[in-house]
């Protein structure tokens, strides 16, 4: 993800901003929680001896790398509506307990309409809706010059949304984060839909820390696995857990590094550390060892 990186990132503050007030405790804390970890792609040939075992081919990606991670930043919707054939192969593929995050194609959330005029909306969510049990939920990366002046198109575009496909919504105009921007969080809030929160060196005012609903998704954009990038982490867990603590039922979470190569050690590394600290169901990756073919715990 190009989106805010910088070459530079020895003068960066990467401390979590405070939680707003609008973050107030969510009802049924009881509730099962989840923290579904994972990356953008399964199509990485260099995972392969390493996150797949040896000699695996290329068609069995898919398969091997849900049993791997449990949920997908799923980039590919965002250029073509997936037809029926293989939404419905990647669910019959995937693990039982896998999460795909499908992205809004672009046909919708880069026209200036958001597809009110036609029937792109429809056609999107009836074929990922075939995901069935296997559906986390969609996200919608709005374009930089989408800002708060067009308030009204996005609630009208919400109200539009069939209610029984999860959302969450990108923002990434800088006006969203202003006094009056964010009285886009509580209309989100109103209509059940989810906030992104993503963490990168170049766009601190991104990492809003709004919560709408009771999940949410983060985006995280580490550096090459410098220290900071595990440092970034343990904060992460540690704000998680206040989150769970407060009623959160959903977290996921997606790890972004250089070209993703080095994506599964980050989400090994969050995923040991949530263990350590957060009483919710998660899983991640097992390494396979080159030398024997055998599973290596990180």
């Amino acid at each position: 993800m190009d989106f805010g990186k910088l070459p530079d990132i020895s003068q960066v503050d990467f401390t979590l901003p405070d939680d707003p007030d609008f973050n107030a405790p969510f009802k049924g804390s009881g509730d099962e929680k989840t923290l579904y970890v994972g990356c953008t792609g399964w199509s990485m040939k260099e995972w392969v001896g390493k996150v797949y075992p040896p000699k695996t081919k290329s068609g069995d990606y898919l398969e091997h790398y849900t049993r791997q991670f449990n949920t997908i930043e799923h980039n590919t919707t965002h250029y073509r509506i997936p037809d029926v054939e293989t939404v419905v192969r990647w669910r019959d593929k995937s693990a039982e307990d896998f999460r795909f995050c499908p992205k809004v194609p672009q046909v919708i959330s880069h026209k200036g309409d958001l597809g009110l005029n036609d029937q792109n909306i429809e056609s999107f969510c009836e074929n990922i809706g075939l995901l069935e049990s296997k559906l986390g939920v969609c996200f919608m990366q709005l374009p930089p010059r989408f800002g708060p002046k067009q308030m009204g198109l996005l609630e009208s575009f919400f109200k539009r949304w069939p209610r029984h496909i999860p959302l969450s919504v990108e923002l990434r105009h800088p006006d969203w984060f202003n006094y009056t921007g964010r009285e886009v969080f509580g209309l989100m809030k109103d209509n059940y839909i989810a906030s992104v929160i993503t963490d990168v060196a170049g766009r601190r005012d991104v990492l809003h820390m709004h919560l709408s609903t009771r999940e949410v998704l983060i985006r995280f954009v580490g550096n090459g696995l410098v220290q900071s990038d595990y440092d970034r982490i343990d904060a992460w867990v540690e704000r998680l857990k206040s989150w769970f603590n407060a009623g959160l039922t959903n977290v996921y979470f997606f790890c972004h590094e250089p070209d993703n190569i080095l994506a599964p050690e980050l989400s090994a590394y969050l995923v040991e550390k949530a263990k350590e600290h957060l009483a919710v169901k998660t899983r991640g990756p097992i390494f396979y060892e080159e030398s024997n073919n055998q599973l290596s715990l990180f």
